[in-house]
């Protein structure tokens, strides 16, 4: 299935996606650089970074949610949707956590901070894989003619191949 929120015939957000991920990751590697360094600029940095990469996730999960309800229903692009979807929700909690419990000291982030960050990005890595699987597996906003119902991509199942 084709995308419903596209801008110049281009997936809005595939296209968006990249600055979440880009900002929440890099916000992460940041903090263990400011650890490791214990230079106060890494965690100013990671701070900012984390506050744009939550408002650019709220951001890039309009368009999601408005391909996520076009999937077919009972299909496992839905199933797989719902999970990388909420999953998000949850990655986007993490950091917004993590930022707010940095207000009061941005250049000395808490454990609890880095430890909210680090989580965010663990679950990050799960959820974009998911991502990864509705489009470039099942095809999801990319391709009216999508196998919604595709079999893993970690599974040694083929798809057919096109005649």
């Amino acid at each position: 299935m084709e995308s419903k929120a596209k801008v110049l015939g281009h997936p809005i957000h595939q296209m968006l996606i990249a600055f979440p991920l880009g900002l929440l990751g890099t916000a992460t590697i940041f903090d263990g650089i400011r650890k490791a360094t214990e230079n106060e600029d890494w965690a100013t940095a990671s701070h900012y970074m984390i506050g744009t990469g939550v408002v650019t996730g709220l951001t890039a999960a309009v368009p999601g949610l408005i391909d996520y309800l076009e999937i077919p229903e009972n299909t496992r692009a839905k199933r797989i949707g719902l999970v990388h979807g909420l999953g998000n929700v949850i990655v986007t909690g993490l950091f917004a956590a993590s930022w707010f419990a940095r207000r009061s000291d941005s250049k000395n982030p808490s454990r609890k901070a880095v430890a909210l960050s680090a989580a965010g990005l663990g679950l990050a890595c799960i959820t974009g894989w998911l991502g990864g699987e509705l489009v470039d597996r099942l095809s999801i906003g990319v391709d009216d003619g999508a196998n919604v119902n595709a079999p893993n991509s970690l599974t040694t199942r083929q798809l057919p191949k096109a005649s």
